[in-house]
C-alpha cells in the first residue's frame, strides 16, 4: 500500500465505527488521517474505493481472528466453536466494517474471478475448521453453509429480528447439532 493509504483505510474504518459510513468524506477522511486531499485522491479515486480497501484489510482481520481461534483451540471437537465464536465477536464488534465487507462491495465475493487473497482466506479458515466435521460431506459447500448461517445470524440479530435471549442456544445448535464434533 502506498504511503498515507494504510492510515487513511485506519482511519475509514474508525469513522465509520464510530459514525458511520456517511460520516466517511474525503474532507474528513484527509483531515482526520493528515493527508493532503490531493495525496488521498492520487490513492483512492473516490469514496468506494476507500470502502473497499476497508473491506479487504476486514477480510484480513477477520481471517487473522479465526486463524488464531483455530490454532489455539485445545481439542479437535473445540475447532468450530472457536472459529464460529471469533467470526460473531469481529461481526458484532465492527458492524460497519462488516457491512463493507458484505453489503457495501459486491465485487469482493468468493466466487469472483479477482476476488482478493484475504475473502479466500477468510473462506480457507472455515473450511479448515469444518473439513473435520464432513465426514464423506464436500468441505466447501459445508464450509459455504457454515459460513451463510453464520452470516445470516448476524444479519438477523443486528436487525433485531432474532430473540436476544436465545443467542446462547443458537450458537449451540450451531456446535452441537447442526456441526457436531466427530
Amino acid at each position: 500500500m502506498e504511503p498515507g493509504g494504510d492510515a487513511i483505510v485506519t482511519t475509514a474504518w474508525q469513522l465509520a465505527e464510530a459514525e458511520g459510513w456517511a460520516a466517511v468524506t474525503a474532507r474528513r477522511l484527509a483531515e482526520h488521517a493528515a493527508v493532503d486531499l490531493g495525496a488521498l485522491y492520487e490513492r483512492f479515486a473516490d469514496r468506494d474505493a476507500v470502502v473497499a480497501a476497508v473491506a479487504v484489510r476486514g477480510f484480513a482481520d477477520l481471517a487473522a481472528a479465526l486463524t488464531a481461534a483455530r490454532t489455539a483451540a485445545d481439542s479437535p471437537a473445540q475447532v468450530w466453536p472457536a472459529v464460529m465464536a471469533a467470526y460473531l465477536d469481529f461481526a458484532y464488534t465492527n458492524p460497519e466494517v462488516y457491512d463493507a465487507m458484505f453489503a457495501h462491495t459486491p465485487d469482493l465475493t468468493l466466487g469472483a474471478e479477482q476476488a482478493p487473497e484475504t475473502v479466500a482466506a477468510t473462506f480457507d479458515e472455515l473450511r479448515a475448521a469444518l473439513a473435520p466435521l464432513s465426514a464423506g460431506r464436500d468441505p466447501d459447500t459445508l464450509a459455504e453453509l457454515g459460513w451463510s448461517l453464520l452470516h445470516g445470524m448476524v444479519m438477523l440479530t443486528r436487525g433485531g429480528r432474532l430473540r436476544p435471549e436465545a443467542q446462547d442456544q443458537r450458537e449451540s445448535l450451531l456446535t452441537t447439532h447442526l456441526f457436531p464434533p466427530l
